[in-house]
């Protein structure tokens, strides 16, 4: 038992978690927690999901990650390429998360959304660097373990800023909540002051013009080169539209049923981060014993079927065992996927160019749905009914299972990995 918790005790492991905690918070303030606020204003549907272009932020980050990789800050520089840039996107994201507790949907649903994509940018920010600190701290056979001990990070900074917002909110205002929950950007900041620069961050040798055109063109031509790289970007962009889409209409479906803040927090948020923690913990296990390909694809069926269970609960109606059960085999299933995926993507990074690449294909992984998201959701529920819309949702999730099969049954998943997985 010592023997195979210690992996999880290592320093790199630790500072995977920590830096993790900060990175899931911005993405609650904008997701479900800013759903639930704007519900409870009053909004229409439409609106509401029409607020997941904020989230775009994380699937256009791609276009300025070369940045975090080339660019080197004044001063701050001195610390270190990832630590200087983890303070700097910090410390963004707590202004931008502050800015956002002060405005009113309500009386101006414009500064609303100029507010939100703030935090989006931060946040994707933010991820850039905490996702390139993360993997270049860990050592190629911690990939798997700091992909787990991430997801339980993730998954504690979100489900916690997300309780502590329904709570305060519920007692004190969104806008104290929302200050309240700032604080979580800490974590990742205090990790790289005492952890320090990764040993296995690769700096861009060149200077001027070579290094910006290198830092930009770099990671794309690099990876494009490798054998199956289309197909592998093919793969990550229709791997999770059904799963995205479900999960960012969740909230529109509490609130129509008729659960209070306190119902959601202790079912939605506390009950879902145990299962999402069993999750993980089956998925660290299942990783060993199958190895990444049938490991990966077991997530993806698990996290497709997973989406059933909300048309069954819609079907049900409201009911706090049925939620449990919805939010439990989602959780678990996330949270088991989540290990492997995330290892599966630190793998396919070249350490030149962590960030970038990094940055391309988690962001190429959820831009799809959250598309649908923003632009058809809250039709799709009105037209069709909240049943039917998360039946579709599991149908969206077979061309992501079979094309992988496929994937697999070629030998194209080994032959694209980077020097992430081997060096």
């Amino acid at each position: 038992m010592l023997a195979a918790l210690r992996p999880y005790l290592e320093r790199e492991s630790l500072a995977a978690f920590f830096v993790g905690v900060s990175s899931g918070f911005p993405y609650a303030m904008i997701g479900a927690t800013l759903t639930t606020r704007l519900a409870q204003d009053g909004i229409d549907k439409r609106t509401i999901t029409a607020f997941a272009l904020a989230l775009l932020a994380y699937n256009l980050k791609v276009f300025w990650a070369w940045i975090v990789d080339g660019v080197r800050i004044p001063l701050l520089g001195r610390l270190g390429q990832r630590v200087s840039w983890l303070l700097l996107s910090g410390a963004a994201v707590i202004a931008a998360v502050i800015n956002l507790a002060f405005v009113d949907p309500a009386a101006d649903i414009q500064s609303v959304v100029v507010a939100a994509v703030l935090v989006g940018i931060a946040g994707a920010t933010y991820d850039i660097v905490i996702d390139a600190y993360r993997i270049e701290t860990l050592k190629p056979y911690q990939l798997g373990v700091g992909s787990g001990m991430s997801q339980y990070g993730w998954r504690i900074g979100s489900a916690a800023a997300g309780a502590l917002a329904l709570v305060v909110a519920g007692r004190m205002g969104w806008a104290a909540a929302y200050v309240a929950c700032a604080a979580f950007a800490l974590p990742a900041m205090l990790t790289g002051l005492i952890v320090g620069e990764p040993a296995r961050h690769v700096a861009i040798g060149e200077r001027g013009v070579a290094a910006v055109w290198r830092s930009i063109a770099g990671p794309f031509v690099e990876f494009l080169r490798r054998n199956g790289a289309w197909l592998v970007l093919l793969f990550v962009l229709v791997h999770k539209i059904g799963d995205t889409l479900a999960n960012l209409t969740l909230r529109l479906l509490f609130n129509d049923l008729g659960y209070s803040n306190d119902e959601i927090a202790v079912y939605d948020v506390a009950f879902g981060f145990w299962a999402f923690l069993a999750g993980i913990f089956v998925g660290g296990v299942l990783y060993t014993k199958l190895g990444l390909k049938r490991s990966l694809l077991l997530a993806l069926v698990l996290m497709g079927v997973s989406n059933l269970s909300f048309a069954a609960l819609a079907a049900i109606g409201h009911s706090n065992p049925g939620l449990a059960a919805a939010i439990g085999f989602e959780n678990f299933a996330s949270g088991y996927g989540g290990v492997v995926v995330v290892a599966y993507f630190s793998a396919l990074c070249n350490l030149q160019f962590t960030a970038a690449q990094y940055a391309l294909i988690s962001a190429a992984a959820s831009v799809l749905g959250r598309v649908m998201t923003s632009t058809t959701a809250g039709g799709l529920i009105q037209w069709m009914g909240y049943v039917n819309f998360y039946v579709l949702t599991t149908v969206l999730a077979l061309p992501g299972i079979l094309l992988f099969w496929y994937m697999m049954r070629a030998g194209m998943v080994d032959r694209a990995l980077g020097t992430a997985a081997r060096e």
